[in-house]
């Protein structure tokens, strides 16, 4: 089959999901970005909801990076990046689900919320997401699954990034309850795929002052 093709955008939290992936998996693609305010003509025939990531892999398009990734790791199995026992998978799809209808959400909330009520459920939200990852993962391993990389750390990663905006814009750090998470984060922030993906601090809170309307100190987030 031909060469993947990756539509994207840097700034994206979904498109460094399967970045990573295509990265982990070694797979050849043709990276193409998106500019998401000003869309090429034509771009809702390969991502009918106009968002990235999206790819084409010969006369496949698919869209929705959740959906996307366990694609690719069926297309090119290794190394496996989901447990191949179908009981396994589910519970790695469940995480899948957690990240993306429970944790983003709350985190979202935290940061963009429209007043300070909002936000400070956000922050409850939030911190409960924290708190549940730190009891239920992890079993086994220092993966959430266990001993294996999967899908299901890459659904979480990018937030994990970013999570110096919660602590410039809200004053928000790891709670001390959650020691293995954040030996987690440790371990993932630096493989080579997520370190090839990575946008620096700088990059995030600069972006997010226009949108939150907030100021950002010359040098923040500088080491």
């Amino acid at each position: 089959m031909s060469n993947v093709q990756l539509y994207f955008a840097k700034a994206s939290t979904f498109s460094q999901r399967t970045r990573v992936v295509l990265l982990e998996k070694g797979i050849d693609f043709t990276p193409v970005e998106i500019d998401l305010q000003n869309k090429p003509e034509g771009y809702t025939q390969i991502s009918r909801y106009g968002k990235v990531p999206a790819i084409k892999h010969g006369d496949v398009v698919i869209y929705e990076s959740a959906i996307i990734n366990e694609y690719l790791d069926e297309v090119f199995p290794e190394p496996a990046l989901l447990p191949r026992d179908p009981a396994k998978k589910a519970i790695a799809r469940i995480w899948i689900d957690y990240a993306n209808t429970r944790f983003v959400p709350a985190f979202n909330k935290f940061l963009r919320g429209k007043d300070s009520q909002e936000q400070e459920q956000g922050r409850k939200e939030f911190t409960q997401a924290l708190l549940y990852i730190e009891q239920e993962a992890f079993g086994g391993g220092e993966y959430f699954l266990g001993d294996q990389f999967s899908l299901v750390d890459i659904s979480f990663y990018p937030w994990f990034e970013r999570l110096p905006l919660l602590e410039h814009f809200r004053k928000f750090t790891l709670p001390a309850e959650t020691p293995r998470l954040q030996t987690w984060w440790n371990l993932i922030r630096d493989r080579a795929s997520i370190q090839a993906v990575a946008n620096p601090v700088d990059f995030y809170l600069e972006r997010f002052a226009k949108i939150l309307g907030e100021p950002v100190p010359v040098g923040a987030g500088q080491k």
